[in-house]
């Protein structure tokens, strides 16, 4: 399983990149607001898609790893839905059109794709190599579900991306927007990053940075790194649709994020505790869903008195 053929990768990120090839000369020719409509079509074919792999998976390798790529994509996908509030902050920060808002979430996304790879592959060798790094990663998801519990508000402050500053360094930022222009040329023939750009590389980082608590996660499932960054790709490439989908009514599950609390708080609770108690990965999958599944209900019993006010 951990020798998965050349090919296979090859075959996997042929399919990625003819899809995203799809999106961006097909759907995207032309920059447009999202409709809802079409937002649960994407949303619909991008989860289509990866329990389509996940037959794929189950029929190739067997049940076990069928199961942890399933598990794999509802600890990412879940985990992921707090990125949308962030990035709605982002967007809004910037004043940035909503019919920008799909291509700054494709290329984003793509962007931090190639360093969340980077990521899983270094963590696979460390968690091979050192099997203490299991607990490291444990304690870290226990501290940032407590983080996550009593964070209160988003901030976005793109002067403090480490990112963007270093680009700066070497070229200026015009004022405005200049449509899906990422570079523009100055009257004196100096090229300039356009906001756009802005915008792209901090959603990027943005998205590497929750990737600190999603990665090792998938961890506590699987070691088999491509269960772990094919069942991490389609979670995040799914993303970009359900942030047309959600992000107008996310603020109504107010119990959400003490629901991703709760797993993070479950899954690192597995991970220090690896060495004395060993959970099946059907218990694991069913302990993520069991804890998804009561804060949505949570939140629909016991709705916010006040509109658009977040727990």
């Amino acid at each position: 399983m951990l020798g998965t053929p050349w090919w296979v990768w090859t075959l996997f990120l042929a399919f990625v990149a003819l899809m995203t090839a799809v999106d961006l000369v097909v759907f995207q020719r032309k920059a447009h607001a999202i409709s809802l409509k079409e937002a649960a079509a994407w949303s619909g074919a991008w989860i289509g898609l990866a329990l389509a792999f996940n037959l794929l998976v189950w029929g190739w390798l067997g049940p076990r790893p069928a199961l942890e790529f399933l598990t794999g994509y509802l600890i990412e996908e879940s985990l992921s839905l707090d990125n949308l509030f962030v990035f709605l902050v982002i967007f809004q920060y910037f004043s940035l059109a909503s019919k920008l808002y799909r291509l700054v979430l494709t290329w984003g996304i793509l962007g931090a794709v190639i360093l969340r790879g980077i990521m899983i592959f270094a963590g696979v060798a460390l968690v091979n190599r050192f099997s203490f790094v299991i607990g490291i990663f444990g304690a870290l998801l226990l501290l940032t579900a407590v983080k996550l519990l009593f964070q209160k508000e988003e901030r976005v402050d793109p002067d403090r991306n480490l990112l963007v500053r270093f680009a700066r360094l070497f070229y200026p930022v015009v004022r405005d927007f200049h449509g899906t222009r990422f570079w523009v040329r100055r009257r004196d023939g100096r090229a300039a990053m356009t906001p756009l750009l802005v915008v792209l590389l901090v959603v990027s980082t943005t998205d590497v940075v929750f990737a600190t608590d999603s990665i090792p996660a998938i961890f506590a499932v699987t070691r088999d790194p491509f269960i772990v960054f094919t069942s991490n790709l389609f979670a995040v490439m799914g993303l970009r649709s359900i942030f047309f989908l959600l992000a107008g009514v996310l603020h109504k599950f107010r119990f959400l994020r003490h629901g991703l609390a709760a797993v993070l708080g479950f899954i690192g609770t597995k991970m220090v505790l690896e060495p004395w108690l060993h959970l099946s990965i059907l218990a694991s999958l069913g302990g993520v869903v069991v804890l998804l599944a009561g804060s949505l209900a949570a939140s629909l019993l016991f709705p916010a008195t006040r509109k658009g006010k977040r727990p």
